[in-house]
């Protein structure tokens, strides 16, 4: 157990100073390079091309940032398997835990918080494939459930840019410097390992076919967007009055411009395009293709009004919130909460865990209805599975 220092604080502490931006020079060429190293364990590269598309990008900004905020704001419990002494006990410890806990960003220490921080963190796991907290242990002597129990348990989770990580063995380990290529193995029980979906692999695609031809229609805009000015004088080149006439023409601002003699003649060339252009349609596409990716609705989803950065409706929402809950709390009972209890209770069977309780997407008194019949007609109904279903915990001893 790791109680003292931190592995990853010297390098979370000169990040900032050796950062730089990759995105600046993003192709094709050098994304698929990077993608490539990625699955072949090699992740910097990679992941510091998603972290600057999701502070940088408009679309991808605003649906992160509120599919981390939904599953945040959810209610937590302290479930347990059964009403033992046992299970009680242990729920008041994973309780005493959580409630406790700190959290940090190794690269920022200005980033603090608790419970809520600690979800939003392990949910860069869904766009990054990975997210990784060290854990450093607190011993609380004078909080203690019992004579027979060591004192209680606190920790500070430090949340390590997926950067600072290799994989090439299938297994993630901590490079101490920029310069190395095989890492350190992370210890159990003193690193928390997230695992999701990667989403930001399909989006680093969509970005870059988003913003190749924004700058293009970008570069058309300021080549065509305002017509060129052209003054004719019967003055001389070089006469007060060519000066005058000249001066006049400059002053409206366009970007081309000329003074011509009577007589002379200037051809335009019309760069401009024909019909509807084509930027406006692959931008919207690949908009369209981020919130699809993020937010679980169809491509449509976009087109509606105030579409940008819309909130997940209905199914999806219901089926992406669960999912996410799920993989929080699946997480953190195999990593934390098993290592906490067996530290403090030995090797007693786990009888408690924390549970994300996700939010009330359907309709709770129909599907009680429908227990209450089984029941009636005999068939047996788990009482975990009904806690669990419905988010209720046990009352311990002494609760009024």
């Amino acid at each position: 157990m790791k109680t003292l220092s931190s592995t990853s604080q010297l390098r979370g502490a000169s990040f900032w100073r050796q950062n730089f931006n990759p995105i600046r020079t993003l192709s094709a060429e050098s994304l698929t390079r990077h993608l490539d190293a990625f699955h072949a364990g090699n992740l910097r590269g990679a992941a510091m091309i998603w972290s600057s598309i999701e502070r940088r990008d408009d679309v991808l900004q605003g649906v992160i940032s509120k599919r981390k905020k939904a599953i945040s704001r959810l209610q937590w419990d302290i479930l347990t398997m059964d009403n033992s002494e046992d299970a009680m006990q242990q729920q008041k410890a994973l309780r005493f835990f959580y409630n406790s806990i700190q959290c940090v960003n190794a690269a920022d220490a200005n980033e603090r918080g608790g419970f809520s921080l600690l979800i939003k963190q392990m949910m860069d796991a869904v766009g990054k494939r990975y997210a990784v907290h060290e854990i450093v242990y607190r011993s609380h002597d004078s909080c203690r459930i019992s004579e027979t129990i060591g004192p209680l348990l606190s920790a500070e989770f430090r949340f390590v840019p997926l950067e600072f990580f290799e994989n090439r063995t299938g297994k993630l380990r901590f490079l101490t410097n920029d310069n190395d290529r095989d890492g350190i193995d992370l210890e159990d029980g003193s690193w928390l390992v997230t695992v999701g979906d990667g989403l930001m692999e399909a989006c680093s695609i969509a970005y870059l076919f988003k913003h190749l031809p924004l700058r293009d229609w970008l570069v058309y805009c300021e080549r065509n967007g305002m017509p060129g000015v052209k003054g004719v004088t019967n003055a001389m080149p070089g006469t007060p009055q060519w000066e005058i006439a000249k001066q006049a023409v400059e002053a409206f601002g366009a970007e081309f411009n000329a003074l011509m003699t009577v007589g002379s003649d200037l051809q335009a060339i019309d760069l401009s395009a024909r019909g509807a252009l084509p930027y406006p349609v692959l931008v919207d596409r690949m908009d369209r293709a981020m919130v699809a990716l993020w937010c679980g609705g169809d491509l449509s989803t976009l087109s509606r009004a105030n579409a940008v950065g819309a909130s997940l409706q209905g199914d999806e929402r219901s089926l992406l919130e669960s999912d996410d809950a799920a993989m929080i709390s699946e997480t953190l009972n195999a990593q934390v909460d098993r290592y906490v209890l067996g530290y403090l209770f030995g090797r007693q069977p786990i009888k408690a865990y924390v549970r994300l309780r996700p939010s009330q997407h359907r309709d709770v008194l129909q599907e009680l209805e429908i227990y209450e019949r089984l029941m009636r007609l005999g068939i047996e109904v788990s009482e975990q599975d009904l806690r669990e279903r419905f988010g209720v915990g046990l009352v311990e001893r002494g609760e009024s």
